[in-house]
């Protein structure tokens, strides 16, 4: 039946879905009935002949890429949003997420009224030793004018090969001279480890932030808790912070765990269609050390391999968890080959983690009939239990041992962000002023904080409430019922006490505006490393595990079934 479903695909003239759909079909015939194949067949038919209909006869000429791809994204729909389809133009992208590295010349680009401008320098870039800033105006890149440019546009013409040569047209943000700069591409390397340092009072407890898992990144924090051991040989505990990491390669989460697991324990495991895929995943390599107290941070943007190092830490009892829930994504991707350079991500397993538990919190197996997914319910969680026997649930993310909530950022700080105040009085500030002694130390006075909401005088910080959006939504349907002329004097007057007051407002929110205009601040003399150490003074993630450390009853206490 095999031959007999290749020779058909062979045989098609016209638009064929190629090597790629051969590939996708062998995945979908695996372990089929003959029924299947003949459902598969017959379908495949249906899609050749409909294609090259459409080929021959629509009126207007069609891009057989652009719409095969159409059929294929909207196919993978109804399964899990982890199974995509990466076509060849993507796969730099994908590469990048699962190494961390790219060729081009190391900056982020923002938009601001029409133009494009740097909005980030990396370290060592060669955007940084071509004199870059913040705030440099991108008026061309090769002759090709930025007008109209998407940064997913900007970002393909940056892009290119090691060692090939970019030349913008920069308008300097201080000066307003426009010059030409030739940049040599180089290998840009995103570090999964930004900032690893050490913190607490007395400087003894190592904290390692982790933003993916990539290529090696294991390796890397070993080598950076080795870093941290010959500046304090007595460390008292590890801070491991998994927020907003949303994970990556399964077999970095388990080089994670072994630095504190040693060799030989179970880490997770995977069961899927394909039997023969199942596998066990093991440490397999000593240890870093077995002993040291650990606590690893997440939030609800923690997810996959961030899940599996906080789980496995969790059911060995080897580390307290901070945070909040989870994202509880419990499924494994595997990359097939699909030929001319085409891939699939496709979902093969769920994992499950030592004490037996699967994480996953959708369903998607069962969809609603309007085609939506659901959480698991509460029915359908199962009890289990760690090495020491505490009872953790199945079907819902990782729940916390420490619950810690996540600043909510007001709307006033949205709204500057999003209009680039804090980013253009940034390059105000570090132009006219000194590099600080370090990240830590530095810190806004009043006078430079009364200095900022003084230039904010005539910038427009006004934004809605959901109250305030809610009712317009009633003004609306007043209005539309002919009710409006009746109640205008009560709306009027509501709306002005809903009216929100910037200087109300940037007194009440002081602290949280001060807080993120000094990192935006501090960014442009430490890069992303500087904003990270300064961010780490208002932790309260970090200040509950430098808690929770320094107390070794409570910490033990934690790990210890309640009676």
């Amino acid at each position: 039946m095999r031959s007999k479903i290749m020779m058909k695909l062979k045989s098609a003239k016209g638009f064929l879905l190629g090597a790629g759909t051969v590939a996708i079909l062998f995945l979908f015939i695996r372990g089929k009935s003959s029924d299947g194949y003949f459902e598969i067949s017959k379908n495949l038919d249906i899609y050749t002949t409909l294609l090259k209909e459409l080929n021959t006869y629509y009126v207007d000429p069609i891009e057989p890429g652009k719409l095969i791809k159409t059929g294929i994204d909207a196919m993978l729909q109804d399964l899990d949003p982890y199974t995509n389809f990466i076509t060849e133009a993507d796969i730099e992208e994908y590469e990048f997420q699962t190494t961390g590295k790219y060729g081009g010349i190391g900056t982020s680009m923002r938009r601001k009224n029409d133009g494009i401008y740097i909005g980030e320098v990396y370290e060592n870039s060669p955007a940084q030793k071509a004199g870059l800033r913040p705030g440099d105006q991108v008026l061309s890149i090769d002759q090709e004018n930025m007008k109209g440019k998407s940064i997913d546009d900007i970002s393909v013409l940056l892009k290119g090969a090691p060692g090939t040569i970019v030349t913008l047209k920069i308008k300097d943000v201080y000066t307003g001279n426009v010059s030409e700069r030739k940049i040599t591409r180089g290998e840009i390397e995103i570090s999964s480890v930004p900032y690893a340092g050490l913190v607490g009072p007395e400087k003894k407890v190592a904290f390692v932030r982790l933003t993916q898992f990539t290529q090696q990144c294991g390796r890397q924090i070993r080598t950076a808790l080795d870093s941290l051991k010959k500046v304090q040989p007595d460390i008292k505990g590890v801070v491991l912070d998994l927020r907003n990491n949303p994970g990556g390669l399964l077999d970095e989460a388990v080089n994670i765990c072994n630095i504190f697991v040693d060799k030989g324990h179970s880490v997770v495991s995977t069961k899927g269609k394909v039997t023969e895929w199942d596998y066990d995943y093991k440490t397999t390599a000593p240890a870093w050390d077995t002993t040291v107290p650990v606590a690893v941070l997440i939030n609800h943007l923690s997810a996959s391999a961030s899940e599996i190092v906080s789980g496995t830490m969790q059911d060995l009892d080897r580390g307290v968890i901070i945070g909040e829930r989870s994202y509880g994504k419990g499924l494994v991707q595997k990359i097939r080959p699909l030929g001319y350079n085409a891939k699939l991500k496709v979902t093969t397993a769920k994992y499950y983690i030592p004490s037996g538990r699967c994480i996953q919190a959708i369903d998607y197996t069962n969809r609603n009939p309007d085609g939506s997914v659901g959480h698991v319910p509460d029915s359908l969680k199962k009890e289990f239990r760690t090495s020491k026997g505490r009872k953790v649930w199945s079907g819902g993310g990782v729940e916390p041992d420490v619950r810690v909530s996540s600043e909510t950022i007001s709307k006033l700080s949205t709204t500057m962000y999003s209009r680039n105040y804090f980013f253009d009085y940034a390059t105000e500030y570090v132009h006219d002023h000194p590099k600080p002694n370090s990240p830590s130390e530095f810190a806004l006075t009043a006078n430079e904080y009364a200095q900022f909401v003084k230039w904010l005088d005539n910038k427009d910080c006004s934004y809605k409430t959901e109250a305030e959006d809610l009712l317009d939504s009633v003004r609306r349907v007043v209005t539309r019922e002919k009710y409006y002329d009746d109640v205008k004097n009560e709306f009027t007057a509501l709306q002005t006490k809903m009216t929100r007051d910037k200087k109300q407002d940037l007194a009440k929110h002081q602290d949280e505006v001060i807080r993120m205009l000094e990192s935006e601040i501090i960014s442009r003399y430490f890069f992303t490393k500087g904003r990270i150490e300064q961010s780490l003074r208002h932790d309260e993630g970090l200040s509950k595990a430098l808690e929770m450390i320094a107390n070794k009853s409570a910490y033990q206490a934690l790990l210890t079934p309640k009676k």
